[in-house]
């Protein structure tokens, strides 16, 4: 029987056998041959830090409410964000894609995978597999970019250089900023940042990081800063570096925040604007125009015309018999990781 990775309680990855369910008319079958985890809300989930873990989010209302412990239990899921594979075998009603095909889809890291024709995607034979999984981290890439409102000319500052945070780095760059100042204390995804298209990249834990901003941009402050580590002490600088008016943009899903920003000080006097960007929380805020489809149409094509560097950014890459390990060392050494791929 095939095997797939699964979180079965708080920090307790396994791998579990499972069985093979029957092909519908609209759905494909995949041999997976590689595969990525999302490192962000991905590890808040897996410790338990996630919001759904006493509550959910009831749309109605627009708050999370809190549910009974049996019912907000998630676990167990399956391990993983992005599959790519050939396709074995279609469904009666599938169209778009044959057999032979290579593919890519949002899924957990199973061996065999049976998607729907509809959330599947074709590569095109110049595509590397390692810019196919980078396809989550740039949709909320541009999302980000957008919301935060870059412009021709811009200062930007981006806060965590995780997957997003290198996407980001490129998008704001395509965007016509003149200067993007990164930031992260992981030396490796500096050296990355600098490689990808950042002017300068900082370590936070060895500096005054709204400070230096301020400093490279001759006082004026970002016009733009982007959070994407989910750390708050990250946000706080980066309202720090934000000139008077900019746009301050909470990318990450952090966990409950408990110290770590002072809205008494920058934030009272310049006055930031505090702009929270996801964008599958539709409607967009440019909605009619944009929604989540778009964003993820938009987001794919520019992949496929090769438009970003991708494949630095998936690292380390294991195969799927050590991607259990290697995901519990994401967890507790993020300075080993930049995007863990898996090879099958």
């Amino acid at each position: 029987m095939p095997r797939q990775l699964m979180a079965t309680a708080i920090r307790t990855p396994k791998y579990q056998e499972y069985d093979i369910p029957e092909l519908q008319p609209n759905q494909v079958r995949v041999k997976a041959q590689f595969g990525a985890f999302k490192h962000g809300t991905e590890l808040i989930e897996y410790r338990g830090q996630s919001p759904f873990k006493d509550s959910t989010y009831d749309p109605e209302w627009g708050m999370f409410v809190e549910v009974e412990t049996e019912k907000a239990n998630r676990f167990p899921y399956g391990l993983g964000n992005q599959i790519v594979g050939e396709v074995i075998e279609i469904g009666s009603k599938v169209t778009s894609i044959k057999v032979g095909d290579r593919v890519n889809s949002h899924g957990s890291l199973k061996q065999v995978c049976t998607l729907n024709e509809a959330t599947t995607m074709v590569l095109p034979e110049s595509m590397s597999w390692q810019a196919s999984v980078c396809f989550d981290p740039l949709c909320f890439a541009v999302a980000a970019v957008r919301d935060g409102q870059v412009r021709l000319g811009d200062n930007v500052a981006v806060f965590g250089m995780g997957a997003i945070g290198l996407m980001i780095v490129q998008c704001a760059k395509q965007q016509g900023a003149e200067r993007v100042i990164a930031f992260d204390p992981i030396p490796r995804r500096r050296e990355l940042a600098i490689k990808l298209g950042a002017d300068e990249a900082l370590d936070p834990s060895q500096c005054d990081a709204g400070r230096e901003v301020r400093i490279l941009t001759g006082k004026k402050g970002a016009d733009v800063c982007l959070e994407v580590s989910g750390n708050y002490h990250a946000m706080h600088q980066a309202i720090r570096a934000v000139a008077f008016g900019g746009n301050v943009v909470a990318v990450a899903y952090p966990k409950e925040c408990t110290g770590g920003i002072d809205f008494g000080r920058e934030a009272h006097f310049n006055r930031p604007n505090l702009i929270f960007a996801r964008g599958c929380s539709d409607p967009n805020r440019e909605h009619p125009r944009w929604n989540w489809q778009r964003l993820e149409e938009t987001s794919w094509r520019m992949l496929c015309d090769g438009r970003y560097q991708t494949d630095d950014i998936v690292d380390p890459i294991v195969p799927f018999e050590e991607a259990l390990e290697a995901w519990k060392q994401v967890d507790e050494a993020p300075q080993n990781s930049i995007k863990l791929g898996v090879k099958f």
